[in-house]
């Protein structure tokens, strides 16, 4: 008898993100493999990075084939990673592809099985998300005919933070503009889900309603942090598109809307200023060196330095306002590709919060490199600190069960 279980996948412009999650009565349990498939750029070198209980093996794919494909690569990378599932679980059934989808607009916050009119909705969206949107929707429709009789499961980031306040999602537009559904909205929702409900196992104070005062940081090559009070968003760095608040990789984060005038008065058209503010700024543009924390930290360069600092600085700046909006701070949580594996910026965060009772104990600090959850406060910290790797793939899967089982 075939085992059922679940693929949830993150498809991204040069890359497709893939884990396998068993179903169960007992609901979606921990992955049984993980991996990706990269370099699916033209002149990319693609290849399969995957890993099991077992094994983690890299396996290159025929690079002529792929980028012969031109815009379908997608289905000539699915064809490999449908080999790969075959020829390492051929006794599976997938009952569900679980997609994450980055915006889901006024429409939608909780998951939906994808039909033609809600793609055709997610479509208008794309120029609030241009590194993801498009691209997240390519791979459903990929997905889909690799899998025609299976449902295409779409969860959305911004559904964490559908209930956040009026004041928090409202921009200070005219009121005809914010008619046409310009609001802030927040991302990374896939991502507190998960650290929301792994942080409820362990942290008493974190759900106490007589405290519960949480600033989750996702920090990695997209970032943002989220104030939660009694498990809920109550506000978040990201608004309206995945470009506001905190410095990133290649996006700047927070920016003068008069930056963009003067560049428009300048003669940039919308490309230049996309291309700009998404893809060439941020820890890339300020370095003039790379988008990678890693190769930064390893540089000798000032200007390496430089593009680490203010990176920090705004998460610290960032920390200050949300504390500010939850009057007080009871726990702060580290996840993302920087925030599970940089101990150096946390505790450079830490030491900037330290006026808000924060203390870290440098031992576990360094210990915590996002192998499991763990916390890295001192006992004599008065706000308890969390290292909790985050699985985006997880959440999307059990939402995917949860509506397989409403349909039946």
């Amino acid at each position: 008898m075939k085992k059922s279980v679940i693929l949830s996948v993150n498809s991204g412009s040069s890359s497709i993100k893939f884990a396998l999650y068993p179903y169960t009565d007992e609901g979606v349990t921990s992955t049984s493999l993980t991996g990706v498939i990269e370099g699916l750029q033209p002149g990319g070198k693609p290849q399969i990075k995957f890993r099991t209980a077992s094994e983690t093996k890299e396996l290159a794919l025929d690079e002529t084939a792929i980028n012969a494909a031109g815009a379908d690569q997608f289905a000539t990378a699915l064809q490999a990673l449908h080999g790969l599932l075959m020829a390492h679980s051929a006794d599976i059934q997938i009952k569900a592809v679980a997609h994450r989808i980055v915006h889901g607009g006024e429409r939608f916050s909780a998951s939906i099985v994808i039909d033609d009119d809600a793609l055709h909705y997610l479509h208008t969206l794309d120029s609030l998300a241009p590194l993801h949107q498009p691209h997240n929707l390519d791979g459903v429709v990929a997905f889909h005919r690799a899998y025609p009789d299976i449902p295409q499961i779409a969860c959305f980031d911004t559904g964490f933070h559908a209930e956040m306040p009026d004041c928090e999602t409202t921009l200070a537009l005219p009121q005809a503009l914010r008619a046409t559904g310009i609001r802030r909205y927040g991302f990374h929702g896939l991502s507190y889900r998960y650290v929301a409900s792994h942080l409820a196992q362990q942290s008493a104070r974190a759900f106490d309603p007589a405290a519960g005062c949480v600033i989750m940081l996702h920090l990695g090559n997209g970032a943002s942090a989220c104030a939660m009070k009694n498990g809920k968003s109550i506000a978040t760095s990201m608004g309206f598109s995945a470009l506001d608040g905190l410095m990133m990789g290649t996006r700047c984060g927070a920016l003068d809307p008069g930056v963009m005038l003067h560049l428009m008065q300048k003669g940039w058209d919308e490309q230049r200023l996309e291309t700009t503010l998404y893809k060439e700024s941020g820890l890339l543009g300020v370095s003039g060196i790379s988008a990678d924390m890693r190769t930064l930290r390893g540089s000798s360069d000032v200007q390496a330095g430089f593009a680490i600092d203010l990176f920090t600085y705004r998460v610290i700046r960032e920390c200050g306002a949300l504390s500010a909006c939850l009057n007080g701070l009871d726990v702060l949580v580290f996840t993302g590709g920087i925030g599970e594996h940089d101990a150096v910026l946390r505790r450079q965060v830490a030491e900037g919060l330290a006026y808000l009772g924060v203390q870290v104990d440098t031992t576990k600090n360094n210990a915590a490199r996002g192998d499991g959850i763990m916390s890295i406060h001192t006992p004599y910290s008065s706000t308890e600190v969390w290292v909790v790797p985050t699985d985006e793939g997880r959440i999307a899967a059990m939402d995917a069960q949860q509506l397989l089982q409403a349909m039946h």
